[in-house]
């Protein structure tokens, strides 16, 4: 494999950065563009992504066919050091195309599964000794229904897809989730948000959600070619179940987002931050919530509401 491409911690007007620096090659640009919120910095001469947003176990995906990925040698040891899943777990996460957010959660709670066992050979542990665990948290950490379904998804994900142990070996008891009916934002009180937010971009945002009907991480990963303006389409890929499919681009939300796309010109995906990254999560939710509260909705809003 003669493709090289190398990593390196970096700064870059007071931001850190993952630096990407290779022979130039118009199939890793590409795959970088298409793949990667990457700016290219024409005073340091490489392409670069917000430490904050760099996703390494994708770009290993993504490159590795192609290309050898060469690290600086502090960060291979270092990588090394802290790699205390087991075998295959990680791998099988990213094979079945689990979400970013997921793989980050199983492996965080995997681990503190581990340490609490490092002393056993998981492959043995009962389900009794995994229920104790469980509930030693519960009393512990007070922690969340959800949190504990997660935590209880991640340990099945070892035994039934890594291990590929049947069900029948691992049943551990679970929460009833407490199920209360959605509060509904009329149509008036999400024409009122619209009304009282005046910057546009924040405007585009919410119409988006409202007329498309998106959720928060589709919003986030649409890019520009995704607005179909001349089939008044909207084209969300690998959405809620991975599955790609439209959505309806409205006469008005059109018209948004026209103005939206000539005055801020982003680059790549749709709603971008600074610096021409992918916008943040935790921006959707303020932008939304705030404009709940200037349009004096009572009701607790939040992106899904939408």
């Amino acid at each position: 494999m003669n493709l090289q491409i190398h990593l390196s911690a970096n700064e870059h007007r007071n931001k850190k950065i993952v630096a990407i620096q290779f022979g130039y090659n118009t199939e890793i640009v590409n795959l970088l563009k298409q793949n990667f919120p990457v700016v290219w910095s024409q005073t340091k001469k490489c392409w670069w992504i917000a430490r904050k947003d760099f996703d390494y176990q994708k770009f290993k995906e993504v490159f590795s066919i192609i290309a050898e990925i060469i690290l600086p040698p502090q960060k291979q040891k270092d990588k090394s050091t802290e790699q205390i899943l087991p075998v295959n777990y990680l791998e099988k996460l990213i094979r079945v195309r689990y979400s970013e957010s997921t793989i980050k959660t199983y492996s965080k709670y995997f681990k503190d599964f581990q340490l609490v066992f490092t002393d056993h050979n998981l492959d043995e542990l009962t389900p009794a000794d995994i229920n104790n665990y469980i509930l030693g948290l519960i009393e512990k950490q007070k922690m969340s229904v959800s949190q504990q379904n997660q935590r209880i998804n991640a340990i099945k994900f070892y035994y039934e897809k890594v291990l590929r142990k049947t069900k029948q070996f691992y049943q551990i008891d679970r929460p009833k989730k407490h199920r209360s009916l959605p509060k509904i934002i009329s149509e008036q009180e999400i024409l009122q948000m619209l009304t009282v937010t005046s910057k546009l971009k924040n405007k585009a945002v919410l119409a988006t959600i409202y007329s498309a009907g998106l959720r928060r991480g589709e919003l986030i990963n649409l890019r520009k070619q995704d607005i179909w303006f001349h089939k008044n389409l909207l084209f969300i890929k690998a959405g809620k179940g991975k599955k790609d499919r439209t959505s309806i681009l409205s006469e008005s939300l059109a018209i948004v987002l026209k103005k939206y796309l000539e005055r801020y010109k982003p680059n790549y995906y749709l709603f971008e931050g600074k610096n021409r990254v992918k916008y943040n999560p935790g921006t959707i939710v303020k932008i939304v919530i705030n404009a709940g509260k200037l349009a004096n909705v009572e009701k607790h809003v939040i992106p899904n509401g939408l």
